[in-house]
């Protein structure tokens, strides 16, 4: 029985197991698979990735302070964030993936890195 590649429709050649003909079929399928399929997921992730960036490059040592106006002249929105915490006494970290904010007095922040278990 000859088997058909999904991606092209080519008849496939060697393994019992393989599913593509080639490479490039098999990394076309799976980038298709992992297209964002709407311009809102798009652009939400993009800012999610450019706050990220942000955070990161401020937060070369894991704990640092900043102020307000460094994070939007670097094009930071506060909009965006992937979670949030509240600790005991109230106060409330938002999460940008493993880049964590918090508000402090007068316009400053406190960024911190934590590290995410997979």
């Amino acid at each position: 029985m000859e088997k058909e590649c999904p991606e092209c429709g080519n008849r496939i050649l060697g393994r019992a197991d393989k599913k593509f003909c080639s490479d490039a079929c098999r990394n076309a399928c799976n980038n298709n698979l992992n297209k964002d399929q709407s311009n809102l997921v798009r652009n939400i992730n993009n800012r999610l990735r450019k706050n990220h960036r942000i955070l990161t490059k401020l937060n070369a040592k894991d704990k640092t302070k900043t102020k307000k106006e460094t994070l939007l002249k670097h094009g930071f929105s506060f909009k965006f964030f992937t979670g949030q915490y509240i600790t005991k006494t109230g106060s409330t970290y938002y999460y940008v993936y493993d880049q964590g904010y918090l508000e402090l007095d007068n316009d400053w922040y406190l960024i911190v890195k934590v590290d995410i278990p997979l």
